[in-house]
């Protein structure tokens, strides 16, 4: 045993546990020692390096037994107090106070995690014993509303236009569910993937917990009672069947003996409750031509066949099935996409692999199915093609491209999560279904390089025969878009109960709702918030310093010098001027985004493209952006960027590569454009039906603000009404699309237009230059045409196939207020994790909202998921007055300052801190603006905060409003909208 083993075994001892193994991880550069703790049989896993990240987990295996979705509201419920800090929402209060990096908690189909991460060891040393006390002493036992607001409830509505106070008491009142949860998924069961998805687990898994959908199908959260609720929890969430991850820079022995000595030994000499559910394998079924109905447009139907790729045991097969769906249908040009696009059956095609589970399984899914084709067509052509690429048609370059950008990806790890939260969940992956298991997920270099050299020894055609052509276990479903909503047996039910109960029946529903009210509007007392552990402003550090990033000096384009640490890989952008193109032509610049390596060049074809970036290159992209002036409000600057990454030994390949696609694209392939616009518009109707609110805040934005009527001239509801109209007069159009995107493509990829922005070591930066990247541009000079069409106030209303709404409404600050400080970063945090919480989540129902408020002057409040809009509404006008009146005890303002700054200051990747330097140079914000307004929110008072309350009180009173959602919803709202169906519109 080496020393670093032999003194984590020592201090695992000393506190309860026993070492199980200790390993060198080269992917962390760190260690990974496995415990478990004896006296209660948790399981722990230390993964050390150097991040001061740090991060703590707990996850216990929850296989789902139905479809009421306990385990989810379980993970809402427990954070909504604990024996030890007896607050209302400890989990909303750790997100006002704490310097978290990462807070939530997040339900899978046979798991729940508590992640948190922090750079402070005595803040997450905090985030971790709330949270601990959460999961095992949850105050659920004691308050039954805890599960009627986060599960689901009843509640007596009007009937018509009888006002609710005559509805009270009156037995022909309607009757209404409400709901965190149980609102949250009827959002989430409005979009197609979601139900395909969960179509294709119940037919693969038909006597496992893989058929049930683990977050709730609202028809079945409504039969769950308190008491399956509370028994689900004794039976789950306790230490013997917990897993524990630890990670980065910490002092082991102190978190050790805190977990021991808090929670892991008191709770080890309590009796065991009934066993957990069972996780079982399903023994190899097939299911073909299952047909799910689903409300949704026409053009939306949908079809998959999907394919168990083995267990969670093969840690290699499940790596390599995941490379081979990305080789073979991964982009345009890979053989199968392209095969399933040629015939026609579809908008779009694609492929995944659902993992982090028993029996993971791939899938090959289209989407916008077209009129008369069906799945079995989709299952033949997938066999045929297999069958053809396994008999020796497979190119193994092309999967050995696949293979090298997955070790990218995976080197980069930059999905969005810190490190040791990711670690956290790729453990689970192994570790929860075998527990000598823990690490297998996390290594991958040994899995690269027999993966490697099994590809010339035909592993990836044999494969492909085993998961498509001989296997025993998979499944082909089908999507029927159908006209009835998918809550009209709920209403159904929900009239007849309504109908049937006694005057007694209702006055009790009545009860409990009042019940619930009071709960909800009663605050906690100071003694109850003072048992939550607490910050100082003393324990703010120094602003962090950034790496410096300055103009280079003789480069022959005007680049930004990056000196961001980046362990061997170089990212470079291009960043060229729209301000060149008219506003009419701004959405060519979006399908040019589109279609740029995606079409032939003059040198390669696009397969030929695809392969070269997939074999050289991380990330190679194209979009456009658009970045508000920091100080002047009507200023921005629109930009078309290139971005890419790679390994330093690639540098020529991301010199060279995007000039030849920028210059040489040949925009005459009329069929592969058609069908990059038809996956775009699928994409942005999904968008809109799934996450409604990123749609809703966007259009909002354009009432008032003249950079986001660029935004949306490129990439909102504007450009989807000129996307649609493009599709549906594509023949006649397609030679002027091609000739308009050559002039567009020739006006805007000049030399003198262009900023490069690179970071990576002294010699790749040499290296990058001598390959003469962009001088191939044109050095012309061209005049700016860029005058965009004024923001129009406007209140809208965009109807999508949904049963929930997702509202925004927003205004400009800079009308009515003086210059942004850092105090108004406080008001956003504190609206979000106060005001709305409590009035729009908890006592509206609705999943989520927030409000918004950008340094140049956009101010948005949003819901997202919302049962409600006239209500939501009315609660957004309200924000104002109750801002006026906040009056914060010293450690609840405190709380906000620290967590304010701690968003602040926030650790990024590389990627992202080069792009937050990058939009801070285009914003004009420079460095002592930045510490300006972090020190205006360090010395922040309530006072401060109060005097913004009539600045957002004279905003909502000229108030914009946008809505996308539910049709029923939108009908009955009061508000003045122009309402538009968005999907059958002909605008």
């Amino acid at each position: 045993m080496s020393s670093i083993a032999d003194a984590v075994a020592k201090t695992a001892e000393q506190n309860g546990f026993q070492l199980l193994s200790s390993q060198p991880l080269t992917e962390i550069d760190g260690t990974a020692h496995v415990m478990t703790h004896t006296a209660s049989g948790a399981r722990l896993l230390y993964l050390r390096n150097d991040d001061e990240n740090k991060a703590f987990s707990i996850s216990f295996k929850t296989p789902a037994a139905d479809d009421t979705g306990v385990f989810h509201i379980l993970e809402h419920s427990v954070l909504c107090g604990s024996d030890k800090f007896p607050v209302k929402e400890p989990f909303v209060n750790l997100l006002k106070s704490s310097m978290q990096t990462f807070l939530n908690a997040m339900t899978f189909p046979d798991k729940t995690m508590y992640p948190v991460a922090s750079t402070n060891e005595q803040d997450l040393e905090n985030l971790m014993d709330v949270y601990l006390d959460a999961v095992f002493h949850p105050l659920i036992y004691q308050k039954p509303t805890i599960f009627q607001q986060e599960g689901w409830h009843l509640e007596v509505r009007p009937l018509e236009d009888e006002p609710l106070e005559e509805a009270a008491g009156d037995a022909r009142a309607g009757l209404a569910y409400n709901g965190v949860v149980f609102n949250e998924m009827k959002g989430a069961l409005s979009d197609p993937d979601s139900v395909l998805y969960d179509a294709l687990s119940a037919a693969l898994f038909p006597d496992t917990t893989y058929r049930f959908e683990s977050g709730g199908v609202p028809e079945s959260i409504v039969d769950l009672t308190y008491e399956q609720f509370l028994d689900n929890h004794r039976r789950h969430y306790r230490p013997d069947n917990s897993y524990i991850v630890l990670y980065g820079n910490l002092d082991l022995e102190r978190f050790l003996g805190f977990i021991n000595r808090n929670y892991l030994a008191p709770l080890a000499a309590q009796s065991a409750a009934s066993a957990p559910n069972p996780l079982q394998l399903q023994a190899p079924v097939r299911a073909l031509g299952v047909r799910k109905p689903m409300a949704t447009a026409p053009e939306n139907a949908a079809c998959a066949a999907a394919f168990v790729a083995g267990t969670a045991h093969d840690r290699r097969r499940v790596l390599a099935c995941d490379i081979l769906l990305d080789a073979i249908i991964g982009s345009n040009e890979s053989p199968m996409k392209r095969a399933l696009l040629d015939a026609q059956l579809a908008d779009d095609a694609g492929a995944f692999l659902a993992d982090a589970m028993a029996q993971p399984f791939a899938v090959i899914q289209l989407k916008g199915l077209r009129p008369g084709k069906t799945v079995e067509d989709l299952h033949a052509l997938v066999q045929k093609e297999a069958q053809r690429l396994a008999g020796g048609g497979l190119d193994r370059e092309l999967v050995r491209a696949a293979l090298s950008h997955a070790e990218f990806v995976m080197r980069e790890r930059n999905f969005g999560y810190p490190d040791g939260v990711l670690l956290s969940m790729s453990a689970l992956s192994g570790w929860l279904y075998n527990e000598a298991d823990a690490i297998s997920y996390l290594r991958y270099d040994e899995d690269f390089a027999a993966l490697k050299q099994a590809l010339d020894e035909g592993y990836f055609e044999q494969l492909l025969r085993e998961l498509v052509l001989e296997n025993p276990h998979m499944a082909t479903v089908e999507l029927v878009p159908q006209e009835q909503p998918e809550d009209g047996k709920l209403k159904a039910a929900l009239a007849q109960m309504a109908d049937t109960m006694s005057e007694d029946e209702l006055a009790e529903v009545e009860r409990q709702e009042a019940e619930l009210r009071a709960a909800q509007d009663q605050p906690d007392s100071p003694e109850v918030l003072a048992s939550l552990p607490t910050l100082s402003r003393n324990d703010i550090k120094a602003m962090p310093a950034e790496p410096p990033c300055a103009m280079a000096d003789n480069t022959p384009i005007p680049c930004l010098r990056h000196t961001i640490p980046t362990r061997g890989i170089v990212f470079a952008y291009r960043y060229f001027d729209l301000s060149r193109l008219s506003f009419e032509e701004l959405p060519y610049a979006t399908i040019l985004a589109m279609v740029l390596g995606k079409l032939d060049t003059a040198q390669r074809t696009a397969a030929e493209l695809d392969t070269l970036a997939q074999s050289k290159l991380g990330n190679l992209a194209f979009f456009t952006e658009v970045h508000e002036d920091a100080l002047e409000r009507t200023s921005y600057t629109a930009k078309f960027v290139v971005s890419v990454s790679c390994l330093s030994e690639n540098i020529d390949c991301a010199a060279e590569l995007p000039d030849e696609i920028l210059l040489e694209s040949n925009f005459h392939d009329y069929g592969k454009i058609r069908d990059i616009l038809n996956q775009k518009r699928v994409t942005i109707e999904q968008g809109c039906t799934n996450a409604g609110h990123s749609a809703a805040m966007a259009r909002v934005a354009s009432y008032y603000l003249p950079a986001a009527v660029v935004r949306e001239q490129m990439g909102g509801m504007d450009f989807y009404f000129f996307l649609k109209d493009l599709i549906e007069h594509f023949d006649e159009r397609k030679e002027a699309l091609a000739e308009r995107l050559q002039e567009v493509a020739k006006r805007l990829f000049t030399r003198d237009g262009c900023i490069v922005s690179f970071t990576g070591s002294d010699e790749d930066f040499q290296r990058f230059w001598a390959m003469g990247p962009a001088l191939k541009l044109a050095n012309s000079a061209v005049a700016a045409r860029l005058i965009a069409a004024k923001p129009t106030p406007k209140n809208e209303a965009f109807i999508v196939p949904s049963d929930v709404s997702y509202t925004a409404m927003g205004y400009d600050r800079r009308l009515f207020d003086g210059p942004f400080t850092g105090v108004w970063m406080l008001v956003s945090r504190i609206l979000c994790y106060d005001y709305l919480w409590n009035e729009v989540r908890v006592k509206g129902g609705a999943y989520g909202a927030g409000f918004q408020m950008t340094r140049p002057g956009s101010m948005r409040f949003y819901s997202y998921r919302d049962p409600h809009i006239d209500e939501t509404i009315a609660r957004f006008e309200g924000s104002g007055e109750w801002l006026s009146a906040f009056a914060p005890a010293e450690d609840e303002m405190t709380g906000y300052v620290v967590s304010t700054v701690a968003g602040i200051d926030t650790p990024l990747k590389p990627r992202e801190m080069m792009r937050r330097q990058d939009a801070q140079f285009f914003q004009h914000l420079d460095k002592e603006l930045r510490e300006r307004i972090r020190s205006e929110v360090i010395n922040a008072t309530p006072e401060a905060v109060r005097d913004l309350g009539p600045a957002l009180t004279r905003a909502t009173d000229h108030r914009m409003i946008c809505t996308v959602g539910s049709k029923e919803l939108i009908e009955t709202s009061a508000e003045p909208f122009t309402v538009i169906d968005l999907f059958n519109s002909g605008n």
